[in-house]
């Protein structure tokens, strides 16, 4: 039996959230560019849930942009598809199975262009959403009367224009727009293109002021980690115990945000963020972008090191052991946390630290150390050295985690291969692969046979941090003296140590 509109009576699984045949007949409220995971499984989760509440009750559109793959699954499934939460939430495990039922259909941008064209005249619509990657935001000289235009932006102006048209310019019609793509400012971003595409495509100026005043670009910022389909040895248990097949599986993590910069206008067409606190529409945005860049993203960079030198594969079975996971808790509130240079609450930080605490114990996710350390050196650059400058301008003291972590990274980065395309570490008689653009500058650092001119020679590279780094008081030195522990004692005696006090 496959999970279809027609079949969803014939279910019977316990705990199996399952739609209302009502919300088949909800009108077609918003219009999303993208067929990804990460749609299916945060924007469209929220919309589903919202729907079920009897809050939002709009249903979506789906565009699919590129050529790649086809639209059968969902055709032939009436949208619908099955979301499985799983992991920790606030230390309590989450198992959650819920039939998704917010798409309506899906188009095809090159076969089904007239169909994408004619939803535009939809007085129903008030919401674009896109997830296009980030190449999907991006200039490109496009013409807007081509059938579909080439790019995300060109379809999105033609789209725009036929609205415009068959509203009669109406300031009603306008839309509120949400890109999703990891872009900072990605509304502004998103907007300024299509406002030269405009130019450029010699659109009226009564259009352009439509165009501005009347719909509204939101930056939004989202994050919630989506695997996407489930494991192959899961698929056949999965089917097994729900009694019928469905190709458009979903697997993600409890956590999410979706913050949205937008007036109280916005979040009142946005009505679905009342039905979740992951869902945030405010003025601005940029408290949520510093937590989860610092506390998440640099948390991630500062750990790396230390836990793939510990040897631990990935992060599930670093947070296992309860060495690494305390210094790890230890890094986010002592260090990471006050050094953030933003006025964000103490609460707003301790539940950012308690999700991140949780979503690294997933135990559902296989989240790889060496696929984390990918362009480390630039990682490091942008996620920890403001927190580093910022910290030694409120304090005259090392932060003794960054050192530690700064000090694995070192040495992480220690090349053993002569090749000069090829840059391999190795670990515990262990090769591993190191995928930064900055290799030839750690190998030549390690040519040194003196950890202190080692050290010295990466701290002291502009070129890398845009700084110098052995001005920053007894920053060099601890540096020095933690990558001595570690080649010495090992990473985990390290952080055993530190933990101690």
């Amino acid at each position: 039996m496959i999970l279809t509109r027609f079949n969803l009576k014939k279910i019977d699984v316990p705990n199996l959230v399952v739609p209302d045949e009502e919300v088949f007949d909800l009108p077609e409220k918003v219009l999303q560019f993208g067929t990804g995971v990460l749609l299916r499984g945060l924007p469209d989760y929220f919309i589903d849930k919202a729907n079920r509440e009897g809050i939002f009750n709009g249903r979506i559109a789906v565009v699919k942009s590129t050529d790649a793959g086809s639209t059968s699954d969902f055709d032939r499934q009436d949208g619908l598809y099955t979301l499985y939460i799983k992991g920790i939430e606030n230390g309590k495990e989450i198992d959650e199975q819920i039939v998704n039922s917010s798409i309506s259909r899906v188009l095809s941008a090159t076969k089904d262009w007239e169909s994408i064209l004619k939803a535009a005249h939809n007085p129903h619509l008030q919401v674009i959403i896109s997830n296009t990657t980030e190449v999907g935001i991006q200039l490109v000289q496009d013409d807007i009367t081509r059938h579909p235009p080439v790019s995300f932006p060109g379809k999105l102006l033609a789209l725009l224009y036929e609205r415009y048209k068959a509203f009669g310019a109406s300031p009603k019609s306008g839309l509120v727009i949400i890109p999703t793509e990891l872009i900072v400012d990605n509304g502004k971003k998103l907007e300024s293109i299509v406002l030269e595409l405009a130019h450029l495509n010699n659109l009226e100026p009564a259009f352009m002021d439509w165009l501005e005043s009347c719909n509204s670009f939101c930056n939004s910022l989202v994050d919630r980690i989506v695997p996407g389909k489930p494991l192959v040895n899961q698929i056949a248990d999965f089917d097994q115990q729900s009694g019928y097949e469905d190709s458009l599986r979903t697997v993600t993590e409890p956590y999410c945000l979706w913050a949205i910069e937008g007036n109280e206008k916005v979040k009142s067409i946005l009505s679905f963020s009342e039905v979740h606190s992951g869902v945030i529409v405010t003025p601005n945005i940029e408290i949520y972008r510093e937590l989860k860049l610092r506390l998440l993203n640099g948390t991630h960079t500062l750990s790396c090191a230390l836990a793939f030198l510990s040897g631990f594969t990935t992060v599930k079975e670093a947070m296992s052991n309860k060495t690494f996971s305390t210094w790890l808790r230890q890094l986010m509130i002592s260090e990471i946390a006050p050094a953030i240079p933003h006025n964000i609450k103490d609460e707003l930080k301790t539940g950012f630290i308690n999700s991140v605490i949780d979503r690294f114990k997933n135990p559902n996710i296989e989240h790889q150390w060496i696929s984390i350390s990918a362009q480390y050196s630039s990682k490091i650059k942008m996620r920890v050295l403001p927190l580093l400058l910022n910290h030694y301008e409120k304090h005259d003291t090392v932060p003794e985690h960054f050192a530690t972590g700064f000090a694995a990274f070192i040495r992480f980065m220690k090349t053993t291969s002569p090749d000069k395309d090829v840059f391999v570490g190795n670990i515990n008689g262990n090769d591993y692969t190191i995928t930064d653009s900055n290799a030839a500058i750690f190998q030549k650092a390690w040519s040194n046979t003196s950890l202190k001119v080692v050290v010295n020679k990466i701290l002291k590279d502009i070129t890398l941090w845009g700084t110098d780094l052995t001005r920053l008081k007894g920053f060099k030195e601890a540096i020095v003296q933690k990558l001595e522990a570690i080649q010495e004692a090992g990473a985990l005696q390290v952080l055993e140590e530190e933990i101690k006090g």
